[in-house]
């Protein structure tokens, strides 16, 4: 090694910002990939049921959605603990909008597990399930506001994070 290559700052764990940290703590990662899991099974059950009639994946949909809900539960516990009390900024606003939409997807979503879990596990059958076209609009829906409004409270968080470290006020 050369002389600059030895003075040069190396990045350590130790050494990152509370922020990367928490961006990688296995929580939050665990909670990232439940969610990807089910948004694109959401959408693949979603346009599947309307092209073909049929509903793929609708098992690991389940049960996804019954571990994400034990995880977010504890992330949100930890997270609000954290950054709590309530301030009137973008972040949180945002962040407020997307967990009540996550609470609502997380709901609706055990709506329309209870008659999956009667027809698939219970009487064992293959038939159609009979979902309540009402907890399926509202569980699609919600599903869609959980995805703009987590990524958006990310961004605006990211955002205020960089506007700090250039001085700026928070809005």
């Amino acid at each position: 090694m050369s002389g600059a290559e030895l003075s040069r700052p190396r990045s350590s764990p130790a050494s990152a910002t509370p922020r990367s940290r928490r961006l990688r703590a296995p929580l939050l990662l665990v909670l990232w990939a439940l969610l990807g899991i089910e948004a694109v099974g959401g959408l693949v059950l979603f346009f599947m049921r309307l092209a073909a009639g049929s509903m793929p994946g609708e098992a690991l949909h389940v049960i996804a959605g019954t571990a994400l809900t034990l995880v977010y539960a504890i992330y949100q516990w930890q997270h609000w603990t954290r950054i709590s009390p309530w301030r009137g900024r973008l972040d949180y606003v945002l962040g407020l909008i997307g967990g009540i939409s996550m609470g609502a997807t997380l709901a609706t979503g055990f709506l329309l597990a209870a008659p999956w879990w009667g027809s698939r596990v219970l009487a064992a059958s293959g038939n159609a399930v009979a979902y309540a076209p009402a907890a399926s609009a509202a569980h699609n829906i919600m599903s869609m506001l959980v995805l703009t409004f987590v990524a958006s409270h990310l961004a605006a968080v990211l955002l205020r994070d960089k506007a700090a470290r250039r001085g700026e006020p928070a809005r």
